[in-house]
């Protein structure tokens, strides 16, 4: 049985500048004894995972930044953090300037850093289960041209230096219902052992806990916000199976569940399980997996398959099955938020309430259901010149009250054992100003072209993020995030292969796919925009007079947009058209789950323009 926890999330000071000034001098202290001119701390852990367990947090531990992506480089007398632009204002708030000069992980990250500032003679210390092959390539590659010398550690210095360091967690296994998954195991690790197969494999080193759960149809509770059990597997071309794993995470049911073709080994057996690859073609994704995989399997003897994770496409290829889980999910999550932003448009327009009561009612909207797990991520409640923060998180420190005059933005989403949900809306406090407006309803603009593009089989979502952002480049504004990121089904808000950003992408949208249509934007020091629904590629309509099969998106998100901050005249009829069919399907599929003051006010949002 599942514990759940009185509440998912806390709003406690975590990070911050003093993290830096205590634990700086420690690490350094172990870099001299190592004899090190320079030590790369990466946010990833030895799972390539975007969160981490609290024992892996070793960018925050030396910099105080809790962010979901970054890096650092600590030298002897300077340190150099690397962060995206969704966290260029948030880490000059939790990382101390006076020790950090900051720059863009976009335009080549450490590498290019490392290319024109590392002297010849110096040595760059690095923990290989933290970096990707593909990564560490191009890193050991910007330090040779440089003159100096990379140096792999055994052993982490961080975790000789972290006196506090949190244990490793030990959560139960839980099994995933066929009734949600659509296969079982054995049939999807036939499948994946033919795919091996056909590429020319033997097996396959498989690194990501999210292929393995999804492999699998088992879930964990490792890591926060994502149902992940932290673990290893070896799949050959027949598909059996061998996963590694803490035992103490498997009860007997589990292990009555995995049978007899997946066989239980400590995570520690890994290395010498290697072994038994010697001679054989193992494939091992460049991008997930860890250098430190990649050459123990090459010095066990195996040929190394640099090629993308196997599961990665089947598990992004929901089946039908995993559609209807999660289509239900999403209705269910659908009555959490009406009844939230109905307390929005009512309790909430008091100006006394501040950005965590905001999240904490919205949490406790989404526990009426029983069925949950989890938030699938931190709430980002941003009232005011916080909602600018792209990923926001509000603290005791941070927290503002919900003004009259200003912008609510809350992204959100929650994990339910059919379905992860993730949401953006974001809604006036108040009387909105005719910017406000005008900039809601470009975003908007953006949000309807990309829910409403057919497209060739092909075609990817970089092919696409343009349709979002037209609208904001033609009034001279853009926004610096992705459009869009693939979701799974009781796993994690952010999975691969597919996205859609400006980046390069060449993984084709293909049916079943889910991804995040959120275009945004954010006006420094004063509010953000975002919108944000889950859609899901599906097979277009015919056109009469169309010569090829096209694709779509179908949405999986149902709550109203705030139609007070919808400048009409600035829509088109077929926008204003989408609009209106959008709302009138949320009153639809949300409208009988709730009753009284909220119904009332649902009908009245969902109402025609």
């Amino acid at each position: 049985m599942n514990h759940i926890p009185d509440s998912f999330q806390t709003f406690d000071v975590t990070g911050g500048p003093e993290f830096g000034r205590k634990n700086l001098p420690k690490l350094r202290a172990q870099m001299e004894t190592l004899g090190l001119d320079a030590f790369l701390v990466p946010h990833e852990d030895e799972y390539q995972n975007e969160y981490l367990p609290d024992c892996n947090e070793r960018l925050m531990w030396v910099s105080g930044f809790t962010g979901s992506a970054g890096a650092a480089i600590i030298l002897k007398d300077a340190a150099i953090m690397f962060v995206d632009g969704r966290y260029t204002l948030q880490v000059r708030q939790q990382v101390e300037e006076s020790l950090f000069t900051f720059t863009k992980l976009e335009g080549g990250g450490m590498a290019t850093w490392l290319r024109a500032n590392i002297k010849k003679g110096q040595t760059v210390g690095f923990d290989p289960r933290l970096h990707s092959p593909a990564a560490l390539a191009r890193i050991k590659d910007a330090v040779k041209f440089a003159g100096g010398e990379t140096h792999a550690l055994s052993d982490n210095p961080i975790d000789t230096a972290w006196d506090d360091r949190p244990s490793v967690p030990l959560t139960q296994v839980s099994i995933q219902p066929q009734e949600f998954a659509g296969k079982s195991h054995h049939e999807k690790r036939a499948e994946i052992g033919r795919s091996i197969a056909a590429s020319g494999a033997d097996a396959a080193l498989i690194t990501a806990p999210s292929s393995i759960a999804w492999l699998l149809n088992i879930r964990g509770g490792d890591v926060k916000c994502t149902p992940l059990p932290l673990s290893t597997a070896i799949i050959d071309k027949s598909g059996q199976t061998q996963l590694f794993i803490a035992p103490e995470k498997l009860s007997d049911p589990v292990r009555q569940h995995l049978g007899n073709e997946v066989s239980l080994q400590s995570e520690k057996a890994l290395e010498d399980a290697m072994s038994a690859l010697s001679g054989k073609t193992v494939i091992a994704d460049p991008n997930t997996a860890s250098a430190w995989h990649v050459e123990t399997l090459k010095a066990k003897g195996a040929t190394v398959k640099s090629i993308q994770d196997p599961v990665a496409l089947p598990k992004a290829k929901k089946n039908a099955a995993e559609i209807a889980s999660t289509s239900a999910a999403h209705i269910r999550d659908g009555i959490a938020l009406a009844k939230f932003l109905h307390w929005l448009d009512t309790k909430a327009q008091s100006g006394d309430v501040d950005e965590i009561d905001a999240a904490m009612q919205l949490e406790q909207f989404r526990r009426h259901d029983n069925s949950i797990r989890d938030i699938s991520f931190e709430t980002i409640s941003g009232a005011g010149s916080n909602g600018a923060v792209v990923h926001y998180r509000a603290s005791t420190k941070t927290v503002q009250t919900l003004k009259r005059g200003s912008l609510f933005l809350v992204d959100s989403g929650g994990q339910y054992p059919d379905g992860t949900t993730d949401v953006t809306r974001t809604v006036p406090i108040g009387e909105p100003t005719q910017e406000m407006r005008e900039r809601f309803t470009l975003v908007l603009k953006g949000h309807i072209a990309l829910a409403t593009v057919r497209f060739p089989k092909g075609t990817t979502g970089s092919n696409l993020d343009a349709l979002a952002r037209h609208p904001l480049w033609q009034a001279g504004l853009d926004y610096d995030h992705g459009t869009g990121h693939g979701v799974g089904v009781f796993l994690g808000v952010h999975e691969g292969p597919q996205r859609i950003s400006k980046a390069p992408n060449r993984v084709a949208l293909e049916p079943g796919m889910i991804v995040s249509n959120e275009p945004g934007y954010y006006k420094t020091g004063e509010y953000g925009i975002r919108i944000e629904n889950l859609q899901y590629v599906t097979e277009a309509a015919p056109i009469s007079g169309g010569e090829r099969d096209m694709l779509g998106f179908a949405n999986l998100t149902w709550a109203p947009l705030h139609k007070t901050l919808i400048d009409t005249d600035m829509l088109t009829r077929a926008e204003r058209d989408y609009i209106n069919d959008y709302h009138a399907e949320v009153l639809t599929k949300v409208g009988p789950l709730v009753e009284g003051d909220v119904k009332a006010w649902l009908q009245a949002a969902c109402q025609a323009l």
